[in-house]
């Protein structure tokens, strides 16, 4: 079933290479661009938005990946281009189930994610979207040092005995559950608000930062 624009996409979203695993189910409108996504997924898994990120997805009949993120002006000659995501619908290439996408966020930590469209729904009345339906896992913390990082962020908060298991939780704020995750708790921004602070530097109430 393909996408109309009334419709609504539910996505899985899941950490690569992490047992047991951190995902998120979310519910978008089928007219969502990729920078809508994005802002999706980062109030959902509970990432910050403080790095940069691309999608990569495979349009057929190509057999290589296109980016779609943020353009680059100092790009370097010869570097494969960024589409700008909030130009580029989601439905033009999640346009059926299982259909995937690549998610990278963070080009230091490189925390990939891997984006599947699970089904097409039909609206309900009076639901607002985006939502999160259900998900496993908190999600690690910000620069944490990527997979080996958060294995070890993970053995020493575990570890009363560790030499940083008090360093790392007063870092993260005194207690850090991995298993903790409430669907109902996840709280979404306005993607084009959460656009304007980006590039126009005005505020979440929508005034000029000082």
């Amino acid at each position: 079933m393909s996408a109309r624009a009334d419709s609504i996409l539910e996505i899985k979203v899941s950490l690569v290479g992490i047992r047991p695993p951190i995902w998120r189910r979310l519910q978008v409108p089928a007219d969502y661009s990729f920078w809508d996504l994005h802002v999706a997924i980062q109030d959902a898994m509970g990432w910050l938005d403080y790095h940069l990120h691309e999608f990569r997805v495979v349009p057929a009949p190509r057999r290589r990946s296109l980016r779609i993120g943020i353009p680059d002006d100092d790009a370097f000659v010869g570097d494969e281009p960024f589409l700008p995501s909030w130009d580029i619908p989601v439905a033009r290439y999640l346009k059926r189930r299982q259909s995937t996408a690549k998610y990278l966020y963070d080009f230091g930590d490189d925390w990939n994610h891997r984006v599947v469209l699970e089904r097409v729904l039909p609206r309900v009345p009076g639901q607002r979207y985006p939502v999160c339906v259900a998900g496993k896992r908190r999600c690690p913390p910000e620069d944490v040092g990527g997979l080996p990082g958060y294995e070890e962020f993970l053995r020493a908060i575990a570890d009363p005995t560790h030499e940083e298991h008090e360093s790392y939780l007063t870092w993260v704020g005194g207690r850090y559950d991995p298993d903790e995750f409430d669907p109902q708790a996840v709280r979404f921004v306005d993607p084009w608000k959460r656009w304007r602070f980006a590039f126009l530097g005005e505020s979440d109430d929508g005034q000029p930062e000082p």
